[in-house]
């Protein structure tokens, strides 16, 4: 029912700032909330932030709580999450995602679709 694709990933110096993309194929975009999560290597797959299907909500991980951005933008049926202050603790695969589950916004079980994801690394 939907397609994600990300984009904007790359590689970024530490205290760099990112922001990735992940455009909704259709009209139905409006009709989910979506999420970030992201995958480092040997680690289990974590949120990072969410947004209501109005845009009026946003939810971020306190990890990432006052460096990271989430938004979107119905026009262009895209959602974006927009990375400043990077470390070396925030390198790894950022995949959107679209909540087709009730229930948390945090837990990765509620989104139904998922996009093939984007690399960022961080150089220091």
């Amino acid at each position: 029912q939907v397609q994600l694709v990300e984009s904007g990933g790359g590689l970024v110096q530490a205290g760099g700032s990112l922001r990735l993309s992940c455009a909704a194929s259709g009209n139905t975009f409006s009709r989910y909330s979506m999420g970030w999560f992201r995958q480092a290597p040997g680690k289990e797959r974590e949120f990072v932030a969410a947004i209501s299907t109005t845009g009026g909500n946003t939810y971020h991980a306190d990890s990432v709580k006052d460096r990271f951005t989430i938004s979107r933008d119905h026009a262009q049926n895209t959602v974006y999450l927009q990375m400043n202050s990077l470390t070396r603790e925030d390198p790894a695969i950022y995949y959107c995602a679209a909540k087709v589950s009730g229930g948390s916004l945090d837990v990765t079980w509620n989104y139904g679709y998922w996009g093939q994801g984007t690399q960022v690394t961080v150089s220091s």
